[in-house]
């Protein structure tokens, strides 16, 4: 795993610390100093990205509390580590609806490990929020948005050096989320374009009976990127 992909991912969330949230009562949801967390990412990312070829960027909005807050990894919950990816961990057996989509997502193309193979699952803001202990997203109060801002920019451009490919890249959320994506690489020039397609927590939430035809769409836009 040294110098690869996977050792600066882990690197990164080794170094990363949450921002000042100071007066926004809102708190961080910030679970990577947790040992069995530790763990469950140095597997999960020493499997799946043990080389240095690029990968596409997939970007989510920031961490819920039942995928990447409890596991540390994005759109992963506790059961699709295990049954999909093959890493056992001690994390409660609660579902994530973003978690499920992703899963089938995966498997229609193919598993964890082609799939990872090509792309990368990454988030406008490495670190959640919660608020009254409640998911909380970035973008949901103005203040949060501005006084995380700085933090975003500098996380996104460190995680590029992790390997992104910079012709493209996948906004996940076809409203705030791609909105602030795309004034913000229009300004910092992170990829040459951006793709964008429903959240999956949307598309589980709202959309949930036209669940396949967003599969067949995300799989077709994904396939463009190849």
């Amino acid at each position: 795993m040294r110098d690869s992909f996977a050792s600066r991912v882990v690197d990164f969330y080794q170094r990363l610390r949450p921002p000042n949230l100071k007066g926004l009562d809102v708190d961080a949801l910030f679970p990577y100093r947790d040992a069995p967390v530790r763990e469950a990412m140095n597997a999960f990312y020493g499997r799946f990205f043990g080389d240095s070829a690029p990968r596409v960027f997939l970007i989510g909005i920031n961490p819920g509390r039942f995928g990447g807050g409890t596991t540390g990894i994005p759109f992963t919950d506790p059961v699709s580590l295990e049954t999909q990816c093959g890493i056992p961990n001690p994390f409660p057996r609660r579902r994530e609806l973003s978690a499920e989509f992703f899963e089938a997502l995966i498997t229609r193309w193919g598993g964890a490990e082609r799939f990872y193979k090509r792309y990368f699952i990454a988030a406008t803001s490495p670190v959640g929020f919660t608020r009254k202990g409640k998911n909380y997203n970035y973008y949901d109060d103005p203040a949060l948005m501005a006084a995380v801002r700085p933090f975003i920019v500098k996380n996104m451009r460190a995680q590029l050096a992790f390997g992104a490919r910079r012709d493209v890249a996948v906004v996940l959320g076809t409203g705030k989320n791609f909105d602030f994506l795309r004034r913000l690489n229009d300004e910092q020039h992170f990829f040459d374009r951006l793709l964008v397609v429903e959240h999956p927590r949307f598309i589980m939430q709202y959309r949930r009976r036209r669940v396949d035809a967003y599969l067949d769409k995300y799989e077709s836009l994904l396939q463009g990127t190849v």
